[in-house]
């Protein structure tokens, strides 16, 4: 399974359940990675989705412990065993876990690749990604020439688990 996110300098995803930054090219990427994939969310992030709709032309899955949270064109798992269960119907190098914070910190462990957007700024977060830089299991194998945005630097990084039996 793969993480995908935007991150800043101290791994900041998010301020009042908003993007920090909004960069096309990262738009673009999050795009072109996840369409006709399967996109695992928490409810708070769907919110956040154009409409509060899940996202088109993938499949969508909505984790949340609210049992009676309903989502229209999206899958709704109600407890990590649930998640599990319904994940189970894919293939894994085609699941992306995209937020928020509580679910990138379940579904970490369980993956094998992320896909980070760095943005080399600190903003003012109040939810955050975990640090790869600080976990000895994942190591930095890709990184992309410095991008801008305006006045903001960024890069693609690509973290692979070690020892990851990936596509073995």
């Amino acid at each position: 399974m793969n993480l995908i996110a935007a991150a800043d300098k101290n791994w900041g995803i998010g301020r009042d359940n908003r993007l920090l930054v909004r960069i096309p090219e990262d738009m673009k990427f999050f795009q072109k990675m996840t369409t006709g994939k399967v996109v695992v969310v928490g409810r708070k992030t769907l919110e956040t989705f154009p409409g509060g709709q899940p996202l088109k032309n993938r499949t969508n899955i909505v984790l949340t412990s609210n049992p009676d949270f309903k989502a229209k064109g999206a899958a709704v798992a109600h407890s990590m065993e649930e998640l599990l269960r319904e994940l189970e119907k894919y293939d894994s190098r085609d699941i992306y876990i995209a937020g928020g914070e509580s679910v990138y910190r379940q579904m970490a462990d369980l993956c094998d690749t992320a896909y980070i957007t760095k943005i080399e700024y600190a903003y003012q977060a109040d939810a955050w990604f975990p640090n790869l830089d600080e976990k000895e299991e994942w190591e930095l194998t890709k990184d992309s020439e410095e991008q801008t945005y305006f006045d903001l630097e960024y890069y693609f990084l690509k973290y692979e688990k070690k020892n990851s039996n990936v596509g073995q």
